[in-house]
């Protein structure tokens, strides 16, 4: 079965945050020999569990899941370690004669790694500090404004509440003197040699969703998020820059343990923020050519699902 799971083309199942993705991938790898290999710039830290919906340890322990846990908080982790990560992760899956499954809703790593990456050059620390100084100072709209001078493509592609990509556009465009659209389109790095069978899990009415994040904000804050947080917060040298923290509901709950935000506050901003990525995803997600869309709340999702990626792979696959 090996080299005939390598010729098969990947499977992404995509959507915005709070849509039950991880339930869905949970159960088609019930019924296919599947092992998860997680697409999200959140799920890589170790210690960010509750805020993030991280599949539980008995979740893991029945399907194998790739790319999580594998960070500190303090680390950063780029594109183009999850392209390398992904593309390491997915071989060895196939190795063993099983199907890699790529699941979660960072646009980003999904774009890394169909399409390939620009040879960009690596973060400057000092030159990082500045613009994040500056951000501190005048805000991500400013910082925005700038980008859009000097590189106009770049600032159509990045909302101008998105900070983290907007500082490293204009710390590219200040290191090679070239707009980071024009560095895309030169990509070096190769992305798939096939395209993927992409699935997007959204509902239609962007009221649902509002309401699956109120509901899962809620929920993660009864089952101790703000502990998490805290334990995050009496670790030595772990600041609010960290890029861990950044990732909306921390950025938030940690505010609130330093007494900048009231608990209500915390809750409200939460709750909004998430909102506003899932908005960007879903603005992301438009743009995915030759994806399917699918309702997570349809009759037998699971089950459809499944005939499409049976439709699609070569051979009909074994039940586990």
């Amino acid at each position: 079965m090996t080299d005939a799971v390598a010729a098969q083309p990947l499977i992404f199942i995509m959507g915005p945050t709070g849509v039950g993705k991880s339930r869905v991938a949970l159960e088609l790898a019930a019924r296919l020999p599947l092992e998860i290999v997680s697409v999200d710039s959140a799920l890589v830290y170790r210690g960010l569990d509750i805020g993030t919906a991280k599949p539980n340890p008995l979740e893991r322990r029945a399907v194998h899941h790739h790319l999580v846990d594998i960070c500190d908080p303090s680390e950063r982790y780029s594109a183009a370690q999850f392209r390398a990560d992904a593309r390491v992760a997915i071989a060895a899956v196939r190795a063993r004669g099983r199907i890699p499954l790529l699941v979660g809703g960072t646009g980003l790593y999904f774009r890394a790694l169909e399409h390939g990456l620009a040879d960009l050059p690596d973060a400057d620390p000092a030159l990082r500090a500045t613009l994040a100084a500056e951000l501190e100072r005048h805000g991500s709209a400013t910082l925005h404004a700038r980008l859009a001078a000097c590189d106009p493509a770049a600032a159509r592609r990045i909302h101008p509440h998105d900070p983290q990509r907007i500082v490293r556009a204009l710390e590219v465009h200040a290191l090679t003197g070239r707009a980071m659209s024009e560095l895309w389109r030169e990509r070096s790095l190769s992305g798939l040699a096939r395209a993927p069978l992409k699935l997007v899990i959204a509902p239609a009415a962007r009221s649902d969703l509002h309401a699956r994040i109120a509901r899962r904000f809620d929920a993660m804050l009864a089952r101790g998020f703000v502990n998490e947080v805290r334990a995050l917060c009496e670790r030595t040298g772990l600041t609010a820059a960290a890029p861990a923290l950044r990732t909306v509901g921390y950025r938030e709950v940690w505010r609130y343990l330093h007494g900048e935000l009231d608990y209500a506050a915390m809750r409200e901003r939460g709750i909004i923020f998430t909102r506003q990525l899932a908005k960007r995803q879903f603005t992301w997600l438009r743009r995915e050519q030759g994806a399917s869309w699918w309702e997570p709340e349809a009759p037998d999702l699971v089950g459809t699902l499944l005939e499409r990626i049976e439709a699609t792979l070569r051979f009909q696959t074994p039940r586990n």
